[in-house]
């Protein structure tokens, strides 16, 4: 099965998207603790890896 390539719109819509979750994580959490930076850098890693790999594929 081929990957499908993902296009530049898409791309920033997914970072736009990540970056609004954060904000509302760090807006809405009573305190800054462990469990919120841990949360913002492993998904941070989720969304991050995936598209550098798929750029890096594409070229």
């Amino acid at each position: 099965m081929a990957r499908r390539k993902i296009t530049n719109s898409q791309a920033v819509c997914i970072i736009l998207l990540w970056i609004v979750l954060c904000y509302m994580l760090l807006a809405y959490s009573k305190e800054i603790d462990f469990m919120v930076i841990f949360s913002i850098i492993a998904s941070a890693i989720i969304v991050f890896v995936p598209l550098y790999k798929n750029r890096k594929n594409q070229k």
